[in-house]
């Protein structure tokens, strides 16, 4: 008997299960479809013996001090600061546009914040009530820009057009009157030392944790005694699509090494003009490895696969919102993540919103047990990931 099923072994589900074993003494389980822990933040070596991302680049940033906290118990850290080009008309210019973006474009030589201001403030467009992801790009930029930057990335990526998906895409993009390069201006901005897989198996390695890989909860929920559930994956599927299904948007990486030290000036290049990628990212640039090699990844938004992100519309949050209501009156059930809670979270949030999970557990449901030893033998298989 487990007291907890945890299912997800992504950032969500690792962070709830180390914290029940360790804090309340209890014994979890976690399941995952895939082959390993680490849900899409999961990096590895590649054949080359290269660090790559499986799922494309994560880069961890945050404004708190207490998940940075919490996450440095299961790793050391590399200072890392993104910075994103961006290819448009030919050109490789910093986004989010900045005054050297405009300079570049236009060949200007804005020299003040405040010529910046004005020079955009020329082109923005009032918009009355700023609903859409249109509405906040053209409000503030212009409609030459946002047709530059903006329109076809979102077309590609979203399968949708600006004007159809809500504020909330285009409006975490900001745009600087400075020279600011920075893509985050988060107050801590790094990187995992040894790779975010390492950092999960640090977090799991306990003697009452247990993992199952390859496993679904639907295969092993009435066959693996338990007593509450910690549900990271869609919610919709939980409740067998009672209401439909929740749009996802998904992707397809093209992982490739190229025998050369290095192929792009930056970690991560934007194309929101041209091809059928959104964008490349290099690996060596997060991870800091040094190796004669290089590995790169194109990145192809679809509407098949894997479901990464939830797709902002008013009529998806309406739908969501029955199957949370649904949540709400199901009991020993926590949903946690940004599946299970249909909301477009980076890392940092996700492992903010598991550890108060925890708390209104911790505060809910009485303890079974003393607290665990804080470590233990690690349950699942290393044979995914081998070393350099």
């Amino acid at each position: 008997m487990f007291d907890w099923l945890v299912v997800g072994a992504g950032f969500a589900g690792c962070v709830l299960a180390e914290r029940l074993a360790t804090q309340r003494g209890e014994r979890v389980l976690i399941v995952d479809r895939r082959p390993h822990i680490g849900g899409n933040a999961y990096d590895r070596y590649n054949e080359d013996g290269l660090l790559i991302h499986e799922y494309g680049p994560h880069i961890f940033h945050t404004n708190s001090e207490m998940v940075l906290n919490y996450l440095s118990k299961f790793t050391t850290w590399r200072d890392y600061t993104h910075r994103v080009l961006a290819y448009v008309d030919g050109h490789l210019v910093p986004i989010p546009i900045n005054r050297t973006t405009v300079n570049q474009l236009y060949g200007l030589s804005l020299e003040t914040d405040e010529e910046m201001a004005a020079w955009l403030a020329a082109r923005a467009e009032p918009v009355g009530r700023i609903e859409t992801s249109e509405d906040v790009v053209v409000s503030k930029v212009g409609r030459e820009l946002y047709e530059k930057f903006f329109r076809g990335y979102t077309r590609k990526q979203w399968g949708l057009d600006p004007s159809e998906l809500d504020k909330s895409v285009t409006a975490r993009v900001p745009t600087r009157t400075d020279t600011d390069d920075r893509y985050f201006a988060d107050k801590y901005q790094v990187m995992p030392k040894h790779g975010y897989t390492r950092m999960f198996q640090a977090m799991v390695a306990r003697a009452n944790i247990t993992v199952m890989l390859q496993a679904g909860y639907q295969e092993i929920r009435h066959l693996i005694p338990h007593k509450r559930v910690i549900y990271t994956g869609q919610i919709d599927e939980f409740f067998d699509f009672r209401f439909g299904r929740l749009p996802y948007r998904s992707l397809r990486f093209a992982h490739l090494t190229l025998d050369a030290p290095s192929h792009q000036a930056v970690a991560v290049v934007n194309y929101p003009q041209t091809e059928e990628f959104t964008r490349v990212t290099e690996y060596k640039y997060l991870t800091g490895q040094a190796h004669p090699k290089t590995a790169i990844t194109y990145e192809y938004p679809t509407a098949e696969g894997d479901p990464y992100y939830p797709v902002p519309r008013p009529e998806n949050q309406e739908r969501y919102g029955l199957y949370e209501a649904l949540a709400r009156a199901t009991p020993d059930v926590w949903f946690v993540g940004r599946l299970a809670t249909y909301r477009y979270y980076n890392m940092d949030q996700v492992v903010g919103q598991a550890l108060a999970t925890f708390r209104r557990i911790d505060e809910t449901v009485p303890r079974q047990e003393k607290p665990a030893a804080a470590s233990g033998p690690w349950n699942g298989t290393l044979a995914e990931l081998p070393g350099p």
